[in-house]
């Protein structure tokens, strides 16, 4: 039988949503509820399900099995903790929330009620980022020395200024960093592990928000490896993502989720198979292709329904967001800064 979803937002990210709800045999939907009523009633009359003017009346719904939400990030906490409280499952759009504060108090709550809790960073489950930590995980770079990463994307004016959170400090946590920048934050402690300590800087180059635009970051793996992060919204037209890993044994490169190039010390029939040349919509503000996030609801599905673990529960979507902070920071303070891992008990 079909999990049934309600939806919380009603921005471009909620429609992802629920288009790749649509796809997903192992979901039904079931309700939306979002600050626009207008908007709310239109994905309800989109894709089906009950549109609700007031959180308490939707997190109500029966039956109802999770909620995905998508609203401004500095609302997940709160929205997710009120889910869990009404036993429903809770699956959040990054970042888990804005402070890690707000983030401990969401897993703690998902713990109490005893409800599967995950973050949608989707790129974990592109089926090439997952072939890339494989060669990782088995050596195929021999031991890694250092990782540079880019994010150049581009959002026009309107992106922020027809919105009333995006580049906020109490809605967004931030700018370019932690909306755009934190897939690539996650992607980087889940292939390489843990990051200790970092130095950053913001600027604002281009929009008229109150956050950041762009951001250059040094990082310190516990490992020991070394990195740079830039994350921008500055660069006309926009570029996919792009991460270069490098090892005693060969580089990778990754731009947008395919693998673009191994050169690797190994003999040539033991290279992966590189993935086709289309870039990623990621660099556009609207999402095209909803496959992606289709695997994250499965994915989470599948959690619910076998009890097993999502690809990023709470405690690891935790830890993108404590790189994030630190980098923020760093940049007020100009010094390097630890990173804080600690989170519930």
């Amino acid at each position: 039988m079909a999990l049934r979803a309600g939806f919380l937002g009603g921005g471009n990210i909620t429609d992802t949503h629920a288009r790749a709800a649509v796809a997903c045999r192992s979901l039904e939907i079931a309700a939306f509820h979002g600050q626009n009523r207008e908007k709310t009633e239109r994905l309800a009359a989109r894709y089906g399900g009950r549109a609700y003017a007031h959180l308490d009346d939707f997190l109500a719904h029966r039956p109802m099995d999770l909620v995905v939400i998508g609203s401004p990030s500095g609302c997940h906490a709160e929205q997710g903790i009120a889910a869990a409280g009404r036993g429903l499952h809770v699956l959040v759009e990054k970042p888990i929330d804005v402070t890690t504060a707000r983030a401990d108090a969401l897993v703690e709550a998902a713990e109490r009620a005893g409800v599967h809790l995950a973050v949608i960073f989707q790129d974990r489950l592109q089926p090439e980022v997952v072939r890339l930590r494989g060669l990782l995980q088995d050596g195929a770079l021999g031991r890694v020395l250092l990782v540079s990463a880019r994010v150049k994307w581009y959002r026009p004016r309107e992106y922020y200024a027809e919105s009333r959170w995006r580049g906020t400090l109490a809605l967004d946590g931030g700018g370019a960093l932690i909306n755009q920048g934190i897939h690539t934050v996650d992607l980087l402690q889940w292939l390489l592990g843990p990051v200790t300590r970092v130095q950053g800087r913001t600027a604002r180059c281009l929009h008229a928000i109150e956050a950041e635009d762009t951001t250059l970051a040094l990082l310190e793996f516990e490992s020991g490896v070394v990195g740079t992060l830039e994350a921008t919204t500055c660069a006309w037209p926009g570029y996919p993502r792009r991460v270069e890993i490098t090892g005693t044994a060969g580089t990778v490169v990754l731009e947008g989720n395919r693998i673009a190039a191994a050169d690797l010390k190994a003999p040539r029939e033991a290279m992966p198979s590189l993935g086709d040349s289309s870039a990623t919509d990621e660099t556009t503000p609207v999402v095209a292709d909803a496959l992606p996030h289709q695997r994250a609801l499965e994915d989470f599905a599948r959690a619910v329904e076998t009890g097993g673990p999502p690809a990023c529960d709470g405690g690891e979507g935790r830890r993108s967001l404590a790189i994030v902070e630190a980098i923020y920071a760093a940049a007020r303070s100009g010094r390097a800064e630890l990173v804080q891992t600690r989170g519930p008990r």
